[in-house]
């Protein structure tokens, strides 16, 4: 009997340490966005207007997205998307994973931060499906940078997606038009440690906020216009 259950707890040792070395990326993941984050929004004349970020529905951001290669450049990323409840408050995050070639030769690869307001569900509900093309299957612009909109942004403003990066220090819109954007489920599920629907996560609301996304969960609450 003794032998029986120091298996029984050897087993429940092992499988809890393979959980936390399994959703260690995502943890680290979410660390990161929440750094790229708070770093882009330190000055507000160069990070996301305000009022757009108000206005958005969700937010995903991957940082470290990787572009360029040898002959025709690709890109290749993992992130995370996060939505608002309808109390304002931010959902838990899902993870996402976006890829796709670009036109032109290109020689090296460099890394970006990329950050995607989506201003209405209707994006995120073609994401949830399936994996969808940016700026095919959901219009996209590259989102303008300052503390407000202006009045010559308002052509963006019908955009599905505003598409933003960070490289070398500079935050500006970029277009992200031709790659794919997917649900992650195998991420999701390292995370969370068993299977979770995208859809009961960002627009059911079912999941509950886990301890290490509270950070970016409040990064984004302070900087609402309506939350200050």
């Amino acid at each position: 009997m003794k032998s029986f259950l120091a298996s029984v707890l050897l087993l429940l040792f092992v499988s809890s340490a393979v959980l936390t070395a399994d959703r260690g990326d995502e943890v680290k993941r979410l660390g990161r966005a929440t750094e790229v984050f708070q770093e882009i929004m330190k000055t507000p004349d160069k990070g996301i207007p305000g009022d757009l970020l108000d206005k958005s529905a969700c937010i995903a951001i991957v940082p470290g997205l990787k572009k360029g290669g040898l002959g025709l450049g690709g890109k290749y990323g993992k992130g995370l998307i996060m939505c608002r409840k309808p109390d304002r408050n931010w959902t838990a995050p899902s993870f996402i994973t976006i890829e796709g070639g670009s036109i032109g030769f290109q020689i090296g690869f460099t890394q970006i931060d990329v950050v995607m307001l989506f201003m209405n569900q209707k994006g995120v509900e073609k994401l949830i499906g399936d994996k969808f093309t940016i700026g095919a299957d959901a219009s996209a612009a590259a989102g303008p940078v300052g503390r407000q909109t202006a009045a010559q942004t308002n052509i963006r403003l019908d955009a599905e997606i505003l598409t933003y990066s960070r490289a070398k220090g500079l935050f500006a819109g970029i277009s992200l038009d031709g790659a794919t954007l997917r649900s992650d489920k195998d991420d999701n599920r390292d995370f969370y440690g068993k299977d979770v629907d995208a859809r009961n996560i960002l627009l059911d609301g079912t999941v509950e906020m886990p301890a290490e996304a509270r950070p970016l969960a409040s990064a984004l609450s302070w900087q609402s216009p309506k939350k200050k």
